[in-house]
């Protein structure tokens, strides 16, 4: 491999690395929100039900993000 290629690679890893990080930052942020108000979604009052919401939807971004890199650093999950 050309150090070139090679420092491509250790980029997306790195780069995989902090996506990771923060998808877990993310389902933990959500996950104490839930369980502050019972446990369930539906019992959050609406304005945490928008925080809710934009928390899910940067962490289903991320998500893909990491599948993204997954893909092109042939990362098999079997």
């Amino acid at each position: 491999m050309s150090d070139n290629r090679q420092q491509n690679a250790l980029q997306l890893v790195q780069k995989y690395q902090e996506l990771v990080l923060l998808y877990e930052s993310l389902d933990k942020e959500i996950d104490s929100l839930i369980m502050s108000h019972g446990g369930g979604s539906e019992n959050l009052p609406p304005e945490e039900l928008s925080r809710y919401r934009h928390l899910a939807r940067r962490r289903d971004d991320v998500l893909n993000e990491m599948r993204e890199l997954e893909l092109e650093l042939n990362i098999d999950e079997e």
